[in-house]
């Protein structure tokens, strides 16, 4: 039955022919190459070299490049396309009689600086993919890579991203049951994210996906690093809307920058609207760094969750709070909401960093001889 919907995946060699050597041609030939590249890219016989049903033998993994969660091809069958990004499909599959979604990363060959960026990027999203396991950390269960197309095979999401799951609701209409809810999911899928070692660096509304069940999972690792590593990248990797100020002004960064983020995902719960709507990417990006501008904060939030998202995208890092801080005042708000009664401000919200200072100036007050390090 599978086989009607699906197609088995295999490779055949391309008989397209070759572009020419970019460093032959005029200047501008550039952007005609490039033009030509999404063309493409973008066709179905761009595609149909890997969504063919014969030859899956020609696609077998060398025992030298085999990991342990390289794909068994044989067993995968490719469905519709759902999503897509610059460099990459997602399509609905099955492997091995479950449902998938399968994330195609097409490597370009006449962009190197691309292509390393797009093979580092498949490196770090399977190696840490592969390692979490959390009921909000979206699934992985294997990929592949051969050149000039790599696929990460996840669980399904059935219900899509939160994006679109808002885009479907009239503003300011969620509960304040949904809206903890959903908050903790993302919020407790962050926690353990960040107890891994792990910084997201491009947490969003459409990175974030909804099953049958309307829970919440983390997703899209692509731009993640460990948090030993971070320094190590240059370049701001996420999505303005969502990026933390010390991130668009590509200063360096720890996991703060994805409480910041998720300030601004619970902003898109309250309000269900798109953050900086009517701006473009680069205006919101500068009211945040040169501005110190947030969205504006709708009279109607509770005023718990207003101090609560104020606290999480605060400017200084070090005045935001932890995941775990924020999970402990979502559970008592949700505690709250359950009970019928008002939210209150979470003393737990105090991060370890204000404490320390408050710590500082008690011991400065009583003896201003005594040095006190952090």
């Amino acid at each position: 039955m599978a086989a009607s919907c699906f197609h088995a995946l295999g490779l055949r060699k391309s008989k397209s022919k070759s572009l020419p050597n970019p460093s032959s041609s005029r200047p501008q030939f550039n952007s005609d190459m490039d033009s030509m590249e999404r063309k493409r890219f973008d066709s179905l016989d761009s595609w149909s070299m890997i969504l063919e049903s014969e030859n899956v033998e020609t696609w077998e993994v060398s025992k030298e490049d085999q990991e342990e969660w390289t794909a068994d091809l044989s067993q995968l069958f490719i469905g519709n396309k759902f999503a897509s990004g610059a460099h990459s499909r997602i399509y609905r599959g099955i492997y091995k009689q479950r449902a998938v979604a399968v994330k195609m990363v097409r490597i370009p060959n006449q962009r190197e600086e691309t292509r390393t960026l797009l093979e580092q990027q498949f490196k770090s999203e399977v190696a840490l993919l592969s390692r979490l396991f959390h009921p909000n950390i979206v699934q992985f269960i294997a990929a592949c890579k051969k050149p000039p197309v790599y696929c990460i095979i996840t669980e399904y999401m059935s219900q899509g991203t939160l994006r679109m799951y808002l885009n479907k609701k009239e503003p300011y209409s969620l509960s304040t049951e949904t809206i903890l809810r959903l908050a903790l999911d993302i919020s407790r899928g962050m926690e353990y994210l960040h107890s891994q070692g792990v910084i997201h660096r491009d947490l969003k509304s459409n990175n974030l996906l909804l099953n049958d069940d309307m829970r919440v999972k983390v997703a899209d690792f692509g731009t993640s690093c460990l948090e030993t590593q971070c320094q190590e990248t240059k370049g701001n990797k996420g999505t303005y809307r969502w990026m933390a100020p010390e991130m668009i002004k590509e200063k360096p960064c720890t996991r703060k920058v994805d409480v910041y983020s998720f300030g601004i995902v619970l902003w898109e719960l309250t309000t269900a609207l798109l953050p900086f709507q009517g701006m473009t990417p680069v205006q919101a990006a500068f009211a945040v760094a040169e501005k110190n501008e947030r969205p504006p904060m709708p009279a109607s939030c509770q005023p718990a969750l207003a101090h609560l998202i104020k606290r999480c995208w605060a400017a200084n890092p070090s005045k935001r709070p932890d995941f775990s801080d924020i999970v402990s005042a979502l559970e008592k708000y949700d505690e709250c909401a359950k009970e019928g009664l008002p939210l209150t401000h979470h003393s737990g919200l105090v991060s370890r960093n204000v404490i320390i200072e408050r710590l500082k100036g008690c011991v400065s007050m009583s003896s201003s001889s005594v040095p006190v390090h952090a």
